[in-house]
């Protein structure tokens, strides 16, 4: 008798990107920087007219009961990316578009956002309520195979495309980069997904604290915001640019690549914290 063949473990990250295509009625500016925190605040309002409190609150208010020890913010069970509309103004027939990532897989919280956003359409959107019309949606499923590859990579370009704050980091230093996207995605994974990471981060960490941060360009952004609900303001600045990292970083791609879908470091639901990245040709030396 043959013996079975042994299946390998794998470890994913799933989620569902949702498209919203959209038509101007009448002219519609977006405000610069204000892009993704525009959408969240309107679809706050409109769930709050479409959805039960029970289905609001598991998307703006998640709890953390079940979630890891101590979480008192759990993350939101989804991103919004929108950063192509900032500062844009459309005319009247001018098409748009932009995506809501969906992390809780277990609820079909998809029908929410459909109603939520078809009610913005017929509202308006912007400082003006501009009128909009909602053309049609997109989805495609999405899951990121996190082990690591059969390919060497010894230097990458990360471009901090959104503003970005990681907390107690002056400069996105690797180790304190990975740490942030890492917990993101174990963060998500057991509050909706299939459970928390089942890795050796302590030993993962040390790894990471020898990957070097070779070249750095960075722009800082001052913004803020003002919740009409609360009257509290909001800190939505953070820096944009790119970095170059230098060292074995091969087992840490798939965790960089699931962290372009879930975006890394502080209020990441409006869209903060958008990242992407690529190999370099070459280790920089100093």
């Amino acid at each position: 008798m043959c013996p079975k063949p042994v299946l390998a473990y794998t470890v994913t990250f799933e989620l569902i990107r949702l498209r919203f295509h959209f038509r101007a009625v009448e002219s519609l500016y977006v405000p610069r920087g204000k892009a993704g925190n525009t959408l969240r605040g309107a679809l706050g309002m409109m769930l709050r007219e479409t959805a039960s409190p029970t289905e609001y609150a598991g998307i703006f208010e998640p709890k953390a009961a079940g979630g890891p020890s101590g979480l008192a913010n759990p993350p939101r069970p989804f991103v919004i990316r929108a950063a192509q509309l900032d500062g844009r103004t459309f005319l009247p027939g001018a098409a748009f578009h932009f995506d809501v990532h969906l992390f809780d897989l277990a609820s079909d919280r998809r029908p929410l956002f459909v109603a939520a956003f078809s009610r913005l359409a017929e509202q308006g959107l912007g400082p003006g309520r501009a009128r909009i019309e909602l053309i049609s949606i997109d989805q495609e499923n999405i899951a990121i195979d996190l082990a690591p590859p059969p390919v060497h990579a010894a230097s990458i370009q990360v471009r901090f495309v959104t503003p970005t704050e990681l907390k107690g980091a002056v400069r996105p230093e690797f180790p304190i980069l990975f740490a942030r996207l890492r917990d993101r995605i174990s963060t998500l994974r057991a509050l909706y997904g299939s459970g928390p990471l089942d890795i050796d981060f302590r030993a993962m960490g040390e790894r990471a604290a020898r990957v070097t941060l070779s070249r750095c360009e960075l722009t800082w952004h001052a913004a803020e915001r003002r919740s009409s609900r609360t009257g509290q303001t909001h800190p939505l600045g953070g820096f944009t640019g790119q970095a170059e990292y230098d060292g074995d970083l091969g087992e840490f791609l798939p965790y960089l690549h699931a962290s372009q879908w879930t975006g890394v470091g502080r209020q990441t639901v409006w869209g903060k914290g958008e990242i992407c990245f690529q190999p370099c040709s070459s280790p920089r030396r100093s």
